[in-house]
């Protein structure tokens, strides 16, 4: 059967030249210049393999392989680039990119890469049948809870609202697993059989929001190509998991609560109504009542979202799983990277619990699977953890992060020579709360989170 690729390329010239060296080659080529167009073929049909440039006119090839990630879109990816830049080829790779080429480029290097890419593909799939097969032989995972005071509290509290109607607000820092928080709730509800579906409130702009959540007719705007079913629909008689539900812009707020009060969505044009039946968790690591003060936030939805609230506490103020939690990441990086490491030193554990953690569950895990990688033998030393940054005796920082004086926020504004130490040093001063941090460089949260992917700043 014929492969397929998907070429992104602005350079008309040269993204021809692609496709007929392609064509030519047995492949059936769509060539396209822009993120949108890519998504919209993305959408549309299954390709065998993704050539992207880096840079883009409405974009660039991380965010489109970050997209197709987020979509389950597997599909092996290639990014080319004009730039000698190994940061950017290296975080393409950590973000799922099977490998990168730099233009100009060697059509027996392209041919090299593009059978690589597809064997690995065909490995990938069939480590996916695999994976299907173990599930439905029931093969259960293990589940790492937990048993400090301060989270038995809080699972006790999960214990009584999960079997309830109510909506539930998770409040927590960034990286303390409030998804997995909803997840339980929703586990332990009569919802349990029904979907789940997580969304990213972060990654929503206010034009596609409508459409992500409610869904849309085909025609109703340009790239309506078919129609879509929004995660409302997608959800019905199940739980639908608002994530960073205080970036949502302020009209896409006022339909959700219409939709939350009526049980009720309309797609984005269409003229009738369709009743769904969904439960909403919400989780956020801003302070909404301050955001509804400021007029970014509803207060009417705020309310509707927190008929109960739970607090996830950080890392730090529970530290005594620290150790069991380091276990179980240990174990799912054994299994990722093909390691045998089975325990860590005392030495270890003392300085792992000597950090502040600023991104809590995920910044652990993060270190834990590094350690396992640099690991000599079957266990994890002082010498494999990362350097930490210095201790500092007085880390606390007061809730209220940023000063109503503008003048005390005019030091982070960024500048390009130095972008990369400001952005780390405002994560710093607000405990890895991307939105805090957002504000005192005087940015939106979305470049935030660009530069983030194009530094590699992981938290």
């Amino acid at each position: 059967m014929e492969k397929s690729i998907l070429i992104v390329e602005d350079d008309l010239t040269f993204g021809t030249m692609l496709k007929t060296w392609f064509t030519k080659n047995a492949w059936n080529v769509t060539l396209v210049s822009k993120v949108e167009q890519a998504k919209v073929e993305l959408n549309r049909v299954y390709f065998d393999l993704i050539l992207s440039d880096l840079r883009l006119p409405d974009g660039d090839g991380i965010i489109l392989l970050t997209w197709m990630r987020e979509c389950k879109l597997m599909s092996p990816f290639i990014i080319m680039t004009s730039y000698s830049d190994v940061q950017t080829a290296v975080l393409a790779m950590k973000l799922g990119a099977f490998d990168y080429l730099q233009k100009p480029i060697n059509p027996t290097i392209l041919e090299q890469k593009i059978e690589a890419a597809m064997k690995q593909s065909k490995i990938e799939a069939d480590q996916a049948d695999n994976k299907s097969k173990e599930k439905s032989n029931n093969v259960t995972h293990k589940v790492v809870k937990g048993k400090s005071p301060v989270i038995q509290r809080l699972y006790s509290h999960l214990e009584l609202v999960a079997p309830t109607k109510m909506s539930v607000l998770i409040l927590g820092e960034s990286g303390t697993g409030k998804e997995y928080i909803a997840r339980m709730i929703h586990d332990k509800s009569s919802r349990k059989s029904d979907p789940f579906i997580a969304v990213d409130c972060g990654s929503l702009s206010m034009e596609l929001a409508p459409s992500e959540l409610f869904g849309h007719k085909k025609g109703s705007f340009t790239s309506a190509i078919s129609d879509k079913t929004g995660v409302f629909v997608a959800a019905n008689g199940g739980t639908v998991f608002l994530d960073e539900v205080g970036n949502l812009s302020y009209e896409v707020q006022k339909q959700l609560l219409r939709a939350l009060q009526e049980q009720k969505v309309r797609p984005v044009g269409s003229a009738a109504d369709i009743k769904v039946d969904v439960r909403i968790i919400a989780a956020t690591n801003e302070d909404l009542e301050k955001a509804i003060e400021e007029g970014r936030f509803r207060q009417d939805l705020y309310h509707r979202i927190n008929e109960f609230s739970v607090l996830v506490p950080p890392l730090r103020e529970r530290l005594e799983d620290l150790e069991e939690f380091s276990y179980h990441f240990m174990e799912q990086a054994n299994e990722e990277l093909g390691k045998n490491v089975n325990s860590i030193s005392n030495e270890a554990l003392e300085l792992l619990k000597q950090q502040s953690w600023m991104g809590n569950l995920r910044e652990l895990r993060n270190v834990i699977r590094r350690s396992v990688l640099f690991a000599q033998d079957n266990t994890i030393k002082k010498d494999n953890l990362p350097e930490f940054p210095k201790i500092m005796k007085n880390q606390n920082i007061q809730k209220d992060m940023i000063s109503n004086n503008s003048d005390s926020t005019n030091e982070w504004a960024l500048n390009r020579g130095n972008e990369k130490e400001q952005i780390l040093a405002a994560l710093k001063q607000a405990r890895g709360n991307k939105t805090v941090a957002a504000r005192l460089l005087k940015i939106d949260r979305k470049t935030l989170y660009n530069k983030m992917h194009l530094y590699e700043i992981e938290l």
